[in-house]
């Protein structure tokens, strides 16, 4: 799903973003078109910290994946 972030106008002294949640769809003319499925406000130093998380994540599941794909191209010789 696709986002579209931008930083959120507030008085506050805690700098926020915006994150609409996006998905496409077609039009009754048959373009694809971008629909807001939700949006969300956080400060944005939680999404930061949200992010490095989700990075952390997705960085040892490629090393996972880059290890499988070794072993099967072992296994195919």
């Amino acid at each position: 799903m696709a986002k579209k972030i931008a930083e959120k106008a507030s008085d506050a002294a805690v700098k926020m973003v915006e994150i609409k949640h996006l998905r496409s769809m077609k039009d009754e003319a048959g373009k694809d078109v971008s629909v807001v499925d939700w949006t969300d406000v956080r400060p944005v130093d939680e999404m930061i910290l949200q992010a490095e998380k989700e990075l952390a994540v997705v960085e040892a599941q490629v090393v996972e994946l880059k290890a499988d794909i070794a072993e099967y191209k072992k296994i195919k010789g």
